[in-house]
């Protein structure tokens, strides 16, 4: 296995590499197809190269540990805007997740819907290609305005256009509180519904979710709200005046309770543990509720909706049972066997697939930046 530990050692590494590289930080997030190839860890590159706070901005190498980089946010009062998820106890991984990792897989929690995702936030990157070259893009500025927005580029390309050696990203000040509004009893439809309404409200919510089944085995809804004490308890009393209508409504405070419940939801808590596959399913909200009937499994919703995470017995084939639809569908953890048999990632149009081969040749073109990964 190599295991550089700066920048030049990757940028050599790749460039005397005659065969496939299997690419990876922590090794936490095991998603994707198997790659067959010599590893390259990129947890040597550690290390926070400039933090800011007054400017908002942090730099560090990609395989700085997330926990290091969200601890010294924490002491400033600042955080990463998009809540990246911890899949270790989903996919029965161990190790420690790094920054690198979470760009490459474009990780983006529940808060997605108010922040944005992961590569929303990341304005710069250092990255190595397939012939050995170091590429930096972007930097500590917002403005970018060179040529490819390879910052964005890079985030989601699973270690297939390069090895990333340095992340930028803007951040933001912390919460003073948290408070989650709980509606109970909504059926799916009901539930997407109240869901969109308060996210088009100008209440500034932060996490929309429902589980089908909740605590004591009804449906619950869960709505987020952030900021300042005296602002989330006002907007968590508007906010229940707005949906009086839609069912059984109550307000958790207590600032451990709320965390907690979001941070299972953020790490797909519900299915660790348990057998069968899990997916991932990206969809329209308002499509939502007519999707998940589709897939005989049990599932919950986050992002408004927008987000179905689903658990199957081993081996379904989950987009042969919903057909053609609007979205994509993601097989987070299953087997290698099913992993090569249903493909990891929604099958591209073929345009779409012609345009991602065609980024591929031009960043890799040896084909040794984890091939085959995405499919």
């Amino acid at each position: 296995m190599l295991s550089p530990r700066d920048e030049r050692d990757v940028s050599a590494a790749v460039a005397a590499a005659e065969g496939p590289l299997r690419i990876f930080g922590g090794a936490t997030r095991q998603i994707g197809n198997t790659v067959v190839g010599e590893g390259l860890c990129t947890a040597g590159l550690a290390g926070i190269e400039l933090y800011e706070p007054g400017a908002l901005t942090i730099v560090a190498s990609a395989g700085t540990p997330l926990a290091e980089i969200e601890a010294v946010l924490a002491a400033e009062n600042q955080r990463l805007p998009f809540e990246p998820s911890d899949m270790r106890g989903l996919l029965g991984t161990s190790g420690d997740p790094t920054i690198g990792g979470v760009v490459a897989a474009n990780v983006s929690g529940p808060r997605r819907i108010q922040a944005g995702a992961c590569r929303d936030s990341l304005i710069g990157v250092r990255f190595v290609d397939g012939r050995g070259t170091v590429i930096k893009n972007g930097g500590r500025v917002m403005k970018n305005v060179t040529g490819y927005d390879l910052v964005k580029l890079m985030a989601g390309s699973y270690g297939t256009l390069g090895v990333l050696t340095e992340v930028a990203f803007k951040v933001l000040p912390g919460v003073e509180t948290r408070a989650s509004v709980l509606i109970s009893g909504l059926t799916d439809a009901q539930a997407v519904a109240a869901m969109s309404q308060a996210l088009g409200s100008p209440f500034e919510v932060s996490g929309a979710a429902h589980l089908p089944i909740g605590e004591v085995g009804l449906p619950l809804t869960m709505l987020r709200l952030e900021g300042f004490a005296d602002s989330v308890a006002y907007r968590a009393g508007k906010l229940t005046e707005l949906l009086s209508g839609a069912g059984e409504i109550s307000v958790e405070t207590d600032p451990e309770r709320v965390r907690a419940m979001w941070q299972e939801l953020r790490d797909v808590a519900p299915f660790h543990g348990r057998a069968g596959d899990v997916w991932r399913v990206s969809v329209k909200p308002s499509d939502g509720p007519g999707i998940a009937a589709r897939t005989g499994g049990e599932l919950f919703y986050d992002w408004g909706g927008g987000l179905i995470w689903v658990l199957l017995p081993e081996g379904t084939d989950l987009r042969a049972r919903l057909g053609d639809f609007a979205g994509h569908a993601t097989l987070i953890r299953s087997s290698v066997e099913n992993k090569a048999r249903f493909s990891v990632f929604q099958p591209e149009p073929a345009p779409v697939a012609a345009l991602c081969a065609g980024l591929r040749r031009q960043f890799d073109p040896k084909g040794i930046l984890n091939p085959g990964v995405m499919g």
